[in-house]
């Protein structure tokens, strides 16, 4: 049986069956994942996911959940964990090298710490380091991209590849890892020597934006929509008059329309319906498709 064989793989304190995954998101709702793995070392995300492969069972790997959306029926598969055991940070010169599941702000604090600019934009972004290269992620016109330099990834095939930033097609919040299933296990950013002061003093300020504009007190994932060429998607939202607009518990934010948020028990449901009125609403006014930045995964 496919469970038998993940316990000959993982500790049994690493492998879990019917997790609710309204405790490993940002949006703090989601049904039950089938299994919920937790590998602590390379060897045994490759045998996981080789087991996955070989037995045809669906598998996703998963940060903080800081983008993600799991149905209420929840997700037919295995969620795999890259969290502590992928949070290393190290210092070398200009160069940071960090575990996939190493949250952002953690790194941007490290650099902060050995006085090293270039990452304060990173601060604020609700993610971990795999999932932040994986889709480019960005804030206040920096990217991933540039302060990226490599990134070691699990090829499909069992191998383990050290590719260079070029190498990775990087573009507005995308790259080819998912394509080309790669599992990012580590990435190097090289960043440039600044004072601790005014870093962290450039860091204080971003995060005093973040807090007056956006809907930090509500569990969200972040911008739902990608923005659109020459538009801007929450500028769309309130133009159409949905700010503050619900469905459930699921709600369009007043402070910032490019957010939907988890005003208190909403389902995953609520909020995917939610996100199609505002699609629907926003292509009929201003014949904008709105495209989700949000990663919507399992049975609703």
């Amino acid at each position: 049986m496919f469970l038998e064989k993940l316990e000959t793989i993982l500790p049994e304190e690493r492998l879990r069956e019917k997790e609710l995954m309204d405790t490993h998101t940002t949006f703090r709702t989601g049904g039950p994942a089938d299994y919920y793995v937790e590998p602590e070392n390379r060897e045994q995300l490759a045998a996981v996911l080789a087991l996955c492969r070989e037995q045809g069972v669906p598998f996703y790997i998963l940060g903080n959940g800081s983008n993600l959306l799991v149905g209420d029926k929840g997700y037919r598969g295995v969620m795999v964990s890259m969290g502590r055991a992928w949070s290393r940070i190290l210092v070398e010169g200009c160069y940071i090298r960090a575990g996939a599941g190493a949250v952002l702000s953690a790194v941007a604090r490290e650099a902060q710490k050995n006085g090293l600019t270039g990452l304060e934009f990173a601060a604020g972004i609700p993610g971990t380091v795999g999932g932040a290269v994986v889709m480019n992620a960005g804030a206040y016109g920096s990217e991933m991209s540039g302060v990226l330099t490599r990134v070691t990834v699990l090829a499909p095939d069992g191998q383990f590849l050290v590719l260079g930033a070029g190498e990775l097609e990087l573009g507005y919040r995308r790259s080819c890892i998912p394509e080309r299933e790669y599992v990012v296990l580590d990435a190097e950013f090289k960043l440039v020597p600044g004072d601790p002061e005014r870093i962290q003093a450039y860091m204080n300020e971003l995060s005093m934006k973040r807090r007056s504009r956006q809907p930090l007190e509500y569990p969200s994932a972040g911008s739902t929509f990608k923005r659109p060429e020459g538009y801007f998607a929450g500028k769309l939202i309130q133009d159409a008059g949905l700010g503050g607009f619900a469905v459930g518990g699921a709600q369009v934010s007043e402070k910032h329309c490019g957010f939907v948020i988890n005003r208190g028990g909403a389902l995953a449901s609520d909020i995917m319906e939610l996100c199609r009125i505002i699609q629907t609403r926003v292509r009929d006014q201003y014949g904008v498709e709105l495209e989700m930045e949000v990663k919507v995964l399992g049975d609703f």
